[in-house]
């Protein structure tokens, strides 16, 4: 098990072509997003979104299935949790962003991104675990339509069950999710989004659920937040490779 974990070594140069060739970046079709990200969710990193319940977690999922299903090529896989996916949702805000003043040429871009965007039901880890496997298998056999975004909304809901016990088995059962999400990222060049809600911290304070081993695992965490006096959605970054944490950015999501 350790072995098929373990990668052959690289050298800087190798890794810094790998990123420059393959790991391009996606708008998330929100610009104040993309500001704070310079450019948006990269590929072959794994994005979290942490945030209280109703702060916007799959609003954002929501706006960047259509962004990137209309804008790239490639199919966008959704696993759904929580029976949160829209596709009403999907189709408002293809009509916001949509140039097009003829019915018939909208209607064609409708269906082209609802058929590039394919949606899962998932209600346990187990389920989970299966799907990222039998994902995985299509990739390296390439059956199917090229992958270009998983977003899963939302997997702390999965995870949190079996980490309730606070055995060693539902602790392994989160790190190899972690490790698929993180492979199938990287050899397979995917965006990977994922959501997880918050919990109780240190002094009253909030801080992401999943605790000090899931927080090693996420490229990017990205906390998402509503101030309650102005009802205005905020993103900042909690963790980035490249970016510096911390300034909030204001967004609008309509």
């Amino acid at each position: 098990m350790i072995g098929s974990q373990c990668r052959p070594q690289l050298n800087g140069l190798e890794l810094l072509e790998d990123a420059q060739l393959n790991k391009c970046i996606l708008s998330t079709g929100c610009e104040r997003i993309d500001l704070l990200l310079q450019g948006g969710l990269r590929v072959g990193h794994v994005t979290e979104l942490a945030g209280p319940s109703s702060s916007g977690k799959t609003q954002v999922c929501l706006k960047v299935a259509s962004h990137v299903a209309r804008k790239y090529s490639g199919t966008v896989m959704y696993f759904d949790s929580g029976n949160s996916f829209s596709p009403k949702r999907i189709v408002q805000f293809l009509n916001q962003s949509s140039d097009a003043a003829n019915t018939e040429v909208v209607d064609e871009i409708v269906q082209r991104v609802m058929s590039s965007i394919v949606c899962y039901s998932t209600f346990d880890i187990f389920t989970l675990l299966d799907m990222l496997h039998q994902l995985m298998n299509n990739l390296k056999s390439q059956i199917g339509c090229h992958v270009r975004m998983l977003i899963i909304d939302s997997l702390s809901s999965l995870i949190a069950p079996v980490l309730g016990s606070g055995g060693a088995h539902g602790h392994a059962l989160m790190v190899t999710a972690g490790f698929l999400l993180k492979e199938l990222a990287h050899e397979h060049n995917l965006s990977i989004v994922v959501t997880n809600h918050m919990v109780a911290g240190e002094a009253g304070s909030s801080k992401p659920a999943l605790g000090e081993s899931w927080k090693s695992i996420p490229h990017v965490r990205l906390l998402l937040y509503r101030y309650h006096v102005t009802n205005a959605s905020c993103i900042s970054i909690l963790k980035h490779p490249y970016l510096a944490t911390g300034k909030p950015m204001e967004f609008t999501i309509t």
